[in-house]
């Protein structure tokens, strides 16, 4: 790629990884009030694998650039961005537009990365770990002592989530393939086989009181099962619909539904909270805000990380023009922590 060349990714349609393109031109200029970063780690989140189906919920039309966050350098300023920023390795969540080689940002949107922190670690914290972290301490409000159940503790969110619980003193019980097991009991959480076990039956024996908090991606009947099992003064935080990713259909109806369920629940006198977690909430109210709430998140996200309360873990790392390996990858389902794309 020559100096002046920029290379992003391009989903067309409604196609299979390799149906993804390749596109290259000029490197972007930045505008007023933006950056423009140098992408060194973005990623495959669930949110892409959505995407390549038509099923997130506020994609945009096709054709467009995937990529929901990116961490790279800033290497120049639009009119009214301090030049004091060049050189500085920032993180952006994008919700599109990252899977490229250079990025337009608006000023406000990146977040420093403290140094000793590689782009790779810090990309898989980016989406990841903030909405590990808001849902944990901003929704959940768990505190020492108590009890959670993490669906897909093994996955992106998943892993960050029982890391960040564990710092705050509570105790996890976490779902997974039994290939997980072992690496999940190493971190002390206590697995369980979503595929053999009968989930609420092992959760009310290792919790007979119910749990405090439930994390649940997968939506659907999973996530009726999941309020069933929280104590009172519970809270459950549903974050996807993993369960509906092939279905064909309406995309906004999953998501309907589930927000229907929430506002029934916590219509009912039981003591109990629901809420459909989106880390976009707000964002349209107040962007300045927002964008405090982020970067006040994040930078904590990567001070557990430095801490070592927490761990980066990346699945693989492949250059961008592999992102249909990449992408199959993310997809098997073998693999613990985030798949890494860098340029």
């Amino acid at each position: 790629m020559s100096v002046g060349e920029m290379m992003e990714i391009v989903l067309p349609g409604r196609v299979e990884p390799e149906g993804l393109q390749i596109r290259r031109g000029a490197v972007p200029v930045a505008g007023p009030g933006e950056v423009l970063v140098r992408m060194e780690a973005t990623g495959v989140s669930f949110a892409e694998q959505q995407m390549r189906r038509g099923r997130y919920y506020d994609q945009p039309p096709f054709p467009f650039v995937p990529g929901y966050d990116l961490v790279g350098t800033v290497v120049a300023t639009g009119d009214g961005v301090s030049t004091d920023l060049v050189g500085t390795r920032v993180a952006a969540l994008l919700k599109v537009g990252g899977w490229a080689s250079h990025v337009v940002v608006d000023a406000g949107d990146v977040v420093p990365v403290p140094d000793g922190i590689g782009a790779a670690e810090a990309e898989t914290l980016v989406i990841n770990g903030v909405t590990a972290w808001q849902m944990l301490h901003r929704r959940a409000r768990v505190r020492a002592g108590q009890t959670v159940l993490v669906h897909g503790a093994n996955g992106g969110v998943g892993s960050v989530l029982v890391q960040l619980a564990h710092a705050a003193g509570a105790k996890v019980i976490g779902t997974a393939s039994a290939r997980h097991h072992d690496a999940l009991r190493a971190e002390g959480v206590t697995p369980i086989d979503y595929r053999t076990e009968n989930i609420p039956a092992r959760v009310r024996e290792l919790a007979p009181g119910g749990v405090d908090a439930v994390f649940d991606h997968v939506g659907g009947r999973s996530v009726v099962t999941s309020w069933h099992l929280l104590a009172p003064g519970g809270t459950l935080v549903s974050y996807g619909s993993a369960s509906t990713r092939d279905d064909e259909g309406s995309k906004q109806w999953p998501v309907l539904k589930l927000l229907g369920r929430v506002w029934l629940w916590n219509s009912l006198p039981n003591r109990r909270h629901a809420h459909f977690f989106n880390v976009w909430a707000g964002r349209a109210l107040s962007r300045s805000r927002f964008q405090a709430r982020l970067r006040a998140d994040l930078t904590k996200v990567f001070e557990a990380l430095r801490r070592g309360e927490i761990t980066a873990q990346i699945a693989a790392e492949l250059p961008l023009t592999q992102v249909a390996e990449a992408m199959r990858l993310a997809e098997s389902g073998t693999v613990a922590g985030k798949v890494v794309l860098h340029a």
